[in-house]
């Protein structure tokens, strides 16, 4: 498969842009190769610029749900350009868009919309602070929640990836305030908090999204809720990847635990640049103009993105049978791909639910930070590499989420399990 012009692009882009690229992830670096460069993108497909056609499952790193140019969606976006690109004043989708999201989450009582995820954790954990009068902030080793200074502390995802445990940059005061607990490990969480007494949050994805798919064993979550009730502590879900992925709502659904503060993204903004942070009232009237902490963003509730995302979430909830059709299918692709790893000898591994899933190469299960970490990362290179030149594309790191959208149909799926069967049959020969 062919890829001079994209080779030629990356050329020209590494004398003008940091690496060639402008999130560190696009760089494939962690696979030792090249990016490609995408012309255009339709339903499950992305098209490159030298012609090849790709079945994504990076789905735009899980924004895209409905499939790439939805027709529906693309007539909203049409009409909404025409009417004006960006206001820096009040319009009536932001109240519609909060509307709809208030409506799918029982825990948000108020919400502010910003233009990116790592906007709205940052914005939820200085609410959380100035809310509970404390500093600390407890995250969990391999959850990423944006390049905020005080939570990039042994983070995962692209971190993961190049093996940073930190970022240069960070001041150690920020950094002390932030302490690390172990997905799936409660009793790290309770460790900290009884030796530390100036907590005011504790961050998570619900469901790993950044070291690869890692679900919550049971009791994890609860605990974690328990845990911060009791203490004082406000509870904060990073929900940017799995909110309206999982289920309509988000994994604080499935899992039956209420937080404090939910952080949003990707899909509300049907495929623009979008985030959100909403909680309780009490902790939300804390916010500039009604209390005396200052969060703002000129661009935020753009009226594009704005308008797309209320589009993409009355769809979702109008729709809500396509998510166990896509469940399934998550499901078929874990059961053939587990079965096909055993038959070749393959240490694979999938993790999965609704929307999501990961292959990790690994003898064993992986269900934490370190059974991901000492996952064989040269056969992830070797599978992702055999992929591309298929014409399938996967995350270029193994410590993503393979995301479907509804687009990803029998067809699709079948074509995926007829890839792995060839790819884990050459892999075996090599191992």
């Amino acid at each position: 498969m062919a890829r001079e012009r994209s080779a030629s692009l990356y050329k020209e882009a590494t004398s003008l842009i940091p690496g060639g690229v402008n999130s560190p992830v696009r760089a494939f670096k962690s696979v030792n190769d090249i990016p490609f460069y995408a012309q255009r993108a339709k339903g499950a497909y992305l098209f490159d610029v030298d012609g090849n056609r790709y079945l994504d499952y990076v789905s735009s790193w899980g924004a895209i749900i409905l499939g790439h140019a939805d027709d529906g969606l693309v007539d909203i976006i049409k009409k909404a350009v025409e009417d004006g690109t960006s206001y820096g004043v009040c319009h009536p989708y932001e109240v519609e868009i909060a509307r709809l999201i208030v409506d799918a989450f029982p825990s948000i009582e108020l919400l502010r919309l910003t233009s990116s995820g790592t906007e709205a954790t940052m914005s939820a954990i200085r609410l959380a602070r100035a809310f509970t009068k404390k500093e600390g902030v407890i995250k969990l080793r391999g959850c990423y929640h944006g390049h905020v200074d005080s939570l990039l502390v042994k983070a995962g995802s692209g971190l993961a990836t190049f093996a940073l445990p930190d970022s240069s940059g960070i001041p150690e005061d920020l950094a002390k305030h932030t302490y690390i607990g172990e997905f799936n490990k409660i009793d790290t969480i309770r460790k900290i908090v009884e030796e530390h007494k100036d907590i005011s949050c504790l961050i998570l994805e619900p469901i790993m999204g950044n070291m690869g798919v890692i679900l919550p064993e049971r009791g994890f979550l609860t605990d974690v809720q328990e845990i911060c009730r009791q203490e004082g502590i406000l509870l904060i879900c990073d929900e940017v990847i799995t909110g309206f992925r999982v289920t309509y709502g988000g994994a604080q659904h499935v899992y039956g635990i209420e937080p404090d503060i939910t952080c949003l993204g990707k899909i509300i903004g049907g495929g623009f640049a979008i985030g959100a942070f909403g909680g309780g009232r009490e902790i939300m009237e804390k916010l500039a103009p009604l209390g005396d902490t200052y969060q703002a963003g000129t661009l935020s509730g753009n009226p594009i993105a704005v308008r797309a995302g209320a589009y993409t979430l009355e769809y979702l909830r109008d729709h809500r049978d396509r998510y166990e059709l896509m469940g399934q299918r998550v499901e078929l692709l874990r059961n053939e791909v587990s079965r096909m790893a055993e038959k070749f000898a393959i240490p694979y591994h999938v993790n999965g639910t609704t929307g999501m899933f990961t292959g990790f190469f690994s003898k064993k299960e992986v269900n934490d930070y370190e059974s991901a970490a000492g996952c064989r990362r040269d056969l992830y290179e070797k599978f992702f590499k055999l992929m591309l030149q298929e014409g399938f594309f996967f995350a270029p790191s193994q410590f993503e989420a393979s995301l479907l959208t509804f687009c990803h149909k029998e067809k699709e799926i079948t074509l995926t399990l007829g890839a792995y069967e060839k790819i884990f049959e050459i892999m075996r020969a090599e191992l």
